[in-house]
């Protein structure tokens, strides 16, 4: 190839190189005017994404125990200032560290709150109502039942543990009416008996007496439709009334089991784990007989962690299922492993 024909070639090369980049970078960048696709609508800038909801979505779990469904419903969470008090036989510089030791932020305490909705024997079994009143941080029971489509008119049974207010309070509805209108109501006999008694309400602490009060305006609109069970009553097919008093004088948990499966409903034999599963001699404020309360506490992790039955806790972090494994003095907390399908 001669010099001439090479320098040509090479020249060549190079115009059209330029015009594939000019070309590109007019596409990059904007179309030239006056060309055809200049002319072209230019498409609708997307729009800006929502900002995020602060708040959570309603929140429910199913799992199974034997052929029981068994879906965990949230009703929120609050947190509040750690008193000096909230554990009585503790300094709150124990409390804090424990609270770390467990990487929650110190000086305050989450408490969450789960209620069970069991599918049993045919039958759709409320086991406790939570806080109750409108929806915000708590009172999401109701509506999250409505997120997953469960009218509570179809509820056929509400069974309750115990008469602190966030286990009872969402009976009624924010207007006083009941809120699971077609379902059997069933309440602990010997915690009826402390909490309607007139001698107890008299000789009650001042800051105590308005349980009493808010017991009896709750139950005013059942009547006499008000079942009372026993301790080891079966309530349901596989399930369990158990006595764990100290929490309240009638304070219950449940066992349900079906086949080989058995799950523990503890309701509050304890709070918050990083507190008090893991520190099971620790008396919360909650407690209205801390020594009974802290006796039944550790004779049931004991059986609980020794047989490795699963448990759920009305206070534990949502869902509230998890196992016990016994760890030095107190317990170490093993939430159960979150599953697609059921």
């Amino acid at each position: 190839m001669t010099e001439v024909s090479r320098r040509t070639l090479l020249a060549g090369t190079a115009s059209a190189t330029g015009a594939m980049l000019a070309g590109a970078g007019t596409l990059a960048g904007g179309l030239v005017a006056g060309s055809t696709m200049a002319n072209a609508q230019t498409p609708p800038a997307a729009p800006a994404a929502a900002a995020p909801r602060a708040g959570q979505v309603p929140s429910a779990y199913r799992y199974k125990v034997g052929d029981v469904v068994v879906t965990a419903v949230s009703d929120g969470m609050r947190t509040i200032p750690l008193a000096d008090t909230f554990v009585r036989n503790q300094p709150r510089d124990a409390v804090n560290a424990a609270l770390k030791a467990a990487f929650l932020p110190e000086n305050e305490v989450p408490i969450s709150f789960t209620v069970l909705l069991l599918d049993i024997g045919g039958k759709r079994v409320l086991v406790d109502t939570g806080n109750g009143g409108k929806p915000g941080p708590v009172g999401q029971v109701r509506s999250t039942l409505a997120g997953i489509g469960v009218d509570p008119a179809t509820v056929d049974h509400v069974i309750i543990s115990h008469f602190h207010p966030d286990h009872i309070n969402g009976l009624l509805t924010p207007e006083g009416a009941p809120a699971y209108p077609n379902a059997q109501l069933s309440v602990p006999a010997r915690e009826w008996a402390f909490w309607m008694d007139e001698g107890q309400l008299s000789r009650a602490p001042d800051g105590l007496k308005p349980n009493f009060q808010n017991v009896r305006r709750v139950f005013q609109p059942f009547g006499d439709k008000v079942e009372r069970y026993a301790w080891d009553k079966e309530l349901a097919p596989g399930l369990t009334a158990v006595g764990t008093p100290g929490h309240t004088p009638g304070h219950t948990s449940f066992t349900l089991a079906s086949g080989s499966d058995v799950l523990f409903i503890q309701s509050d034999i304890t709070n918050l784990p990083a507190l008090f599963v893991r520190n099971p001699t620790w008396h919360a404020v909650f407690d209205m007989d801390p020594v009974m309360a802290q006796e039944v506490r550790r004779k049931t992790y004991e059986r609980l962690a020794g047989e490795r039955t699963q448990v759920a806790g009305y206070h534990f972090p949502f869902p509230g299922a998890a196992h016990l494994e016994k760890d030095g003095e107190g317990f170490r907390y093993i939430p159960v492993y979150w599953r697609p399908v059921l």
